[in-house]
């Protein structure tokens, strides 16, 4: 029996709502039902619509998940005159609860769906093309050395101590860290009432900010201190794990006509719209969504081609006859959400079916 809440627990672990862009509403949209009932089925989904919710009602699914947040905005009334509140009221009356993973899942590290697309592509060395400017913490904490590598290893455990392609990193130090027992302690070392003097280890460990609670957490189960020292601070490094976007290289150089085609391909997009630019494609940045403000960034990390969607007419004037851009549709760019989000609730719940949205289709139309 699997909770609602179970699911999208498993969910965070991997996309923390809280690493979502601030102007962003991702997480819990509407409550039909109580998250610690037993979820009958999860149906995934880009956007949420009356269609939708009908869909997930006929599945018999109790859960949405769905990329796109169904409320971006704060609403006045529920009356359904719009495609939001009517999915809201049928969400409602058929018992459904909604989820959303938007930003928090397009920079979540290794998940996010750039780096999918990226693999997709075949895309190889793959960095973050727009690292977070921050959401970095550095834990310092004192420890016996007996303990330390022990403390040291139930933190990386919790998710610290990567950096770039190393885990598991730290910087220790010998010391000695003094203290007073007070009436009442139960000190692991020394004597109530009495100072004392203790070799110790500082350990330092870098960690993104969202793991803060899951590391606090694991420095109190591990440390042997009944009161250990610890601190957090925040630091203005880059996070080049956490971001918007990717870059990589292609197997091989590739002519535009033989990459628009792959894009295509990978992006299941029946038609692109791509600037004049001539060239052999090798070095390859791309950003699901509207990306078109990283064109420059694009470029500038040396890109032959940059793909995305909503790109405005004048960045093709502006920017078009210095790299490929491929503009591959807004739905086209983000329809991986329900294969990511699948693999990420089948890793943690083998045997529980997860259904993609078949009503569901890009509301843009070619013709």
């Amino acid at each position: 029996m699997t909770k609602i809440r179970e699911i999208i627990s498993a969910v965070e672990s991997w996309v923390p709502v809280r690493q979502q862009e601030q102007w962003d509403n991702s997480g819990w949209q509407v409550a039909g039902c109580d998250p610690d009932d037993e979820c009958s089925g999860l149906l995934t989904c880009v956007d949420v619509t009356p269609a939708v919710v009908a869909e997930a009602a006929d599945r018999g699914c109790n859960l949405i998940l769905s990329h796109h947040p169904l409320i971006f905005k704060g609403l006045k009334r529920l009356t359904g005159a719009t495609q939001v509140e009517k999915s809201v009221m049928a969400a409602m009356r058929s018992g459904i609860a909604v989820y959303a993973s938007h930003t928090a899942l397009d920079v979540a590290p290794a998940v996010g769906l750039s780096h999918e697309m990226g693999r997709r592509l075949g895309l190889r060395d793959m960095k973050v093309l727009a690292p977070r400017e921050s959401g970095l913490l550095k834990l310092v904490t004192f420890v016996p050395h007996d303990y330390a590598d022990s403390v040291a290893e139930a933190v990386h455990a919790a998710g610290a101590g990567c950096i770039g392609r190393y885990d598991r990193c730290s910087y220790r130090v010998a010391g000695t860290g003094t203290f007073r027992a007070l009436e009442g302690s139960n000190p692991f070392v020394g004597e109530t009432g009495s100072d004392h003097a203790e070799p110790e280890t500082r350990i330092e460990i870098i960690l993104p900010a969202h793991r803060k609670n899951a590391v606090e957490a694991a420095i109190r189960s591990s440390h042997p201190y009944e009161e250990p020292a610890f601190d957090f601070y925040r630091l203005e490094n880059e996070n080049p794990a956490l971001g918007l976007g990717i870059t990589g290289t292609l197997p091989e150089p590739t002519d535009v006509t033989e990459f628009v085609n792959l894009v295509k391909k990978a992006y299941n997009a029946p038609a692109v719209r791509c600037s004049g630019w001539s060239g052999t494609v090798r070095r390859v940045a791309l950003c699901t969504g509207s990306g078109g403000e990283f064109i420059t960034l694009a470029r500038s990390m040396g890109a032959d081609a940059y793909i995305t969607s909503d790109v405005r007419y004048h960045d093709f004037v502006d920017h078009g006859q210095s790299l490929l851009i491929v503009d591959t549709g807004h739905f086209e760019s983000e329809a991986c959400c329900k294969e990511v989000f699948s693999r990420i609730i089948s890793e943690k719940f083998p045997n529980f079916a997860v259904y993609s949205s078949r009503v569901e289709k890009n509301p843009v139309t070619f013709m």
